[in-house]
Formats: structure tokens, C-alpha cells, sequence
């Protein structure tokens, strides 16, 4: 995957400087290469992905930002799996659960099955590089990932952004930045 840069815009709808107030006036959109660092930073995300009925699945899980796109693992029976096999569009969602400071960032998408070995060996690195001991030490929670991915116990995806969303707070000025991809 290229990665893309976006059109980016502050949208004042959503953001101080709708109702501005002293402090807030000089609200601006957040660049992208801040967002993609924030991505390359994240340890937890939640996917959304869509059930064959219409209702939504919701889940945690860990993803790596590489080339334009969050990558992530899924087992072939988990409910993620079996519903992006019926409706690729998914939402991968990270942040913090805080008013008085953060960045939370939202990626719209189409999940793609990365089965390119040469690209499962880069992703693979990449949440080697994002995760460290959680994916390389034996102790580690997601020990073995890699070699679940290599031999397809675990189905790998690249979701690349369709839009994106960041959500900037400080317990005063907020905002809301809208990216575009073309």
C-alpha cells in the first residue's frame, strides 16, 4: 500500500472554535503526521465490523500502523473474521477515555487479507517494532503472533483509510479534524 496524505480540515462544527472562548481561538486541525504518529504509538484499538443481520460487533484488539495502513490479526472463526468476510467496511477506533487531555483517532475503511508473504513479514516487524515484549517474549500476551500469521492460524488485514477522524481535547479547547483520501 502507498501511503496517502490527505486533505485535512478543521471542522468548526465540532470544535472551540464554533464557540470560542479565551484560550480557544487559535484551534487548528491536527496534522496528519501527528495522527499517523499517534497510530504508530496506540497499544489498544477497537474494530467495529458489521454482522450479517445489520447489527454492529465491537471488539478491542492490537494494531500496527504500516505503509498507509492498521494492520491487524484475527482468527477465522472469531466474529470480526466471519463478519468482514460478508462486509469488508470496518472502523478502527484509539484514544484515551479522558475530557482533560488527549488525541482520540478514528480510520473508516475497507479491510483487505494481507497474504503476500513478503508483506506479512514487514507487518509482522512492524508490530514486533509497535508491541516489543507483548509480541517477541515468550511471556509476552501475543507471543507467537507472527508465526500464527505465517501459518494462517491467524488471518491477517491492511484496513487503509477511506476518512479519518481526530478528536483533540485539553479539558478546554477541543477540535475536530476531518482527513480526506483520494
Amino acid at each position: 500500500m502507498t501511503p496517502k496524505h490527505p486533505r485535512t480540515e478543521l471542522d468548526a462544527r465540532y470544535s472551540a472554535a464554533l464557540n470560542p472562548r479565551p484560550g480557544t481561538e487559535d484551534v487548528t486541525a491536527t496534522d496528519w503526521a501527528e495522527a499517523e504518529r499517534r497510530l504508530r504509538a496506540a497499544e489498544v484499538f477497537w474494530i467495529t465490523t458489521v454482522r450479517p443481520d445489520g447489527r454492529l460487533h465491537v471488539t478491542p484488539l492490537i494494531a500496527a500502523w504500516h505503509d498507509g495502513a492498521l494492520h491487524f490479526s484475527t482468527g477465522p472463526g472469531e466474529q470480526k473474521a466471519k463478519n468482514l468476510a460478508g462486509n469488508a467496511h470496518c472502523v478502527l477506533t484509539t484514544g484515551n477515555a479522558s475530557l482533560s487531555e488527549g488525541l482520540d483517532l478514528v480510520v473508516e475503511g475497507t479491510a483487505e487479507r494481507v497474504t503476500d508473504p513478503a508483506r506479512q513479514e514487514e507487518v509482522i516487524a512492524a508490530f514486533e517494532e509497535q508491541y516489543g515484549d507483548h509480541v517477541v517474549s515468550p511471556e509476552g500476551t501475543f507471543h507467537g503472533l507472527g508465526d500464527s500469521i505465517r501459518q494462517g492460524d491467524d488471518l491477517l488485514f491492511a484496513v487503509a483509510p477511506g476518512a479519518a477522524y481526530a478528536f483533540g481535547h485539553d479539558g478546554r479547547v477541543f477540535s475536530h479534524t476531518r482527513y480526506t483520501f483520494s
